[in-house]
């Protein structure tokens, strides 16, 4: 008997076709995975079952949860039903959380609603769940708030507010996006032990297909709001009937063709001969304990410790660790949106720590950024032409209206959307599209060097493919150097030159990308390479169980 059952549901926003017929169903304690490319209809099927839907959306079909017809269902039932029986967690931690209320108080939220627990109680449980998803008190108490967190540590929040209940259902929109390949396998064998003890059925939302083979017993792929394939999940990935199919699994594993002009070792005069186009120079940052009374703090947090590398012109470096190491606050510092506590910062030779904005300019233009979180880094009351605009303020020539019309055409076409999308605003698009919005902002000066935090997170398979093709390309035509900090090792294999592995505030490991992948020799390093989901390993092993 199944626990959700979905049936010929189709859904119009307006005059728009967004969902045409779905069909698909979990039962008490499987695991279905829902995979497609940005736009397929993943989230706004999962925003149906929930009924939180725009107000223009119509829905028709049949949704049945546990024997309760949601789509008939009063609003008070549905209230009854989010967070107690039915969970979800958000695709967009920051934009999920209130930032008015601490972590605490927002866990323990839920627990008081529906149980109506004591606040002692409920304060309780929350540390428990919070403990449980890897934020230990001894770091993480109550009484923190979304922001005084890093991305993948608020999306743990968001899992332990879906989980504190332990619902019946649990609907998880791209739950580890944000996470370290460590914490990821954490929280994907929490899931697991979730689903395993209260007989949980979990709808598993994810672009990433070695995770959902990890994951989910079955599999539904979705494409424009169609079903195009579902069936055991090994099977239908390893045999790829469907040319989508077929499609997506080609592009999880998909590298750049790009030249390494870059390799560390090679005997190339020009490339001595230059100069770095970025140097950290031992590099700290502390920040102030929190205030324990009006007269005593706690101790300083160390977030960058002495961190010394260079970048040259046109060199990819990959900036790999775990969440909470410290590589945001490192590249904020590169950016000079913040400044270090000691240490030098050069960019094209000139000392850009300390300067005022005016001093900045010049640099400002040959040096961008793609932010981690899509949404957060957009203005939501203005329109994308203005948004993708952004950068131009600092061109020595303003452009024309017409001008800069035609460069924000280009550069939302070099990101795989098109000229009609500049009259929309943010949130018309998906958590992905507005990943290449940000791509597209940071790109539309041609600058030298880009520094992209997790710049492919939020984006499918195929997109990603795109864009890295995309970030090879201005590579080898303009000579754009990166610093991507990520997570995905698969990111780093695909597309840079040297590696650097930060933990604890420091550069643990470095050195050319193939060798320190294949042969990590820092604990750190091994096991974020142990922790990285492959596909082909995946599948493998999925079939050898079933026998």
């Amino acid at each position: 008997m199944s626990l959700l059952e979905i049936e010929k549901l189709s859904l119009t926003i307006g005059d728009t076709p967004i969902l045409s017929d779905v069909e698909l169903s979990v039962a008490p304690g499987e695991v279905m995975g829902l995979v497609g490319e940005s736009g397929s209809g993943k989230s706004i099927t999962a925003l149906t079952v929930m009924r939180l839907l725009p107000w223009a959306a119509r829905a028709s079909g049949r949704i049945a949860f546990d024997g309760i017809d949601i789509l008939a269902a009063s609003e008070d039932q549905m209230c009854a039903l989010r967070g107690d029986d039915i969970g979800m967690v958000f695709q967009e931690p920051m934009t999920a959380l209130n930032p008015v209320k601490t972590i605490g108080e927002q866990v323990a939220e839920g627990i008081r609603w529906h149980t109506r627990a004591s606040r002692a109680d409920a304060e309780d449980r929350a540390r428990k769940m919070l403990d449980r998803v890897g934020l230990p008190s001894a770091q993480f108490p109550l009484s923190r708030y979304p922001h005084e967190l890093s991305g993948g540590q608020r999306q743990r929040v968001v899992i332990a507010i879906a989980c504190a209940l332990k619902p019946k259902l649990l609907i998880a929109d791209e739950p580890t996006t944000a996470l370290d390949v460590v914490l990821q396998a954490q929280i994907l064998d929490l899931l697991r032990d979730l689903v395993a003890e209260n007989r949980m059925g979990l709808l598993l939302i994810s672009h990433d297909l070695a995770v959902v083979t990890e994951m989910a017993d079955r599999i539904t792929i979705l494409r424009h709001g169609e079903v195009m394939e579902a069936g055991d999940t090994a099977r239908t990935l390893s045999e790829q009937r469907h040319p989508y199919t077929r499609q997506l699994a080609q592009a999880s594993m998909h590298v750049p063709a790009r030249a390494r002009t870059h390799e560390v070792g090679q005997d190339d005069p020009l490339l001595q001969a230059a100069k770095p186009l970025l140097q950290v120079e031992r590099v700290t940052r502390d920040y102030p304990g929190r205030r324990k009374s009006l007269l005593k703090r706690a101790a300083p947090t160390r977030a960058v410790d002495d961190v010394s590398f260079s970048i040259d012109p046109g060199q990819s470096v990959a900036l790999v660790g775990r969440s909470g190491c410290g590589k945001s606050t490192l590249a904020r510092m590169i950016l000079a949106l913040d400044g270090p506590t000691s240490g030098t910062i050069r960019f094209r030779g000139e000392v850009i720590t300390g300067k005022s904005e005016a001093e900045l300019k010049p640099a400002r233009r040959d040096m961008q950024v793609v932010f981690q979180d899509p949404y957060g880094s957009f203005d939501p009351r203005q329109k994308v032409e203005k948004l993708v605009a952004e950068p131009l303020h600092v061109l020595e020539k303003k452009p024309t209206n017409a001008e800069r019309r035609e460069m924000v055409a280009k550069a939302l076409h070099e990101v795989g959307l098109g000229p009609r999308d500049m009259d929309k605003y943010p949130h018309e698009f998906s958590g992905g599209q507005r990943q290449r919005l940000s791509i597209a902002r940071a790109i539309i000066t041609r600058p030298k060097l880009v520094v992209a935090d997790e710049p492919v997170s939020a984006l499918d398979v195929s997109i990603r493919a795109q864009i890295l093709d995309l970030f090879a390309e201005l590579n080898q035509k303009l000579g754009v150097a990166y610093l991507f900090i990520t997570h995905d090792l698969t990111v780093a294999r695909a597309i840079t030159d040297q590696v650097m592995i930060m933990h604890a505030g420091k550069i643990v490991e470095r050195g050319r990308t193939s060798r320190v992948l294949d042969h990590p020799q820092s604990e750190a390093a091994k096991a974020l390479v142990a922790a990285a989901p492959d596909l082909h390993r995946a599948i493998a092993r999925r079939l050898q169980e079933q026998g």
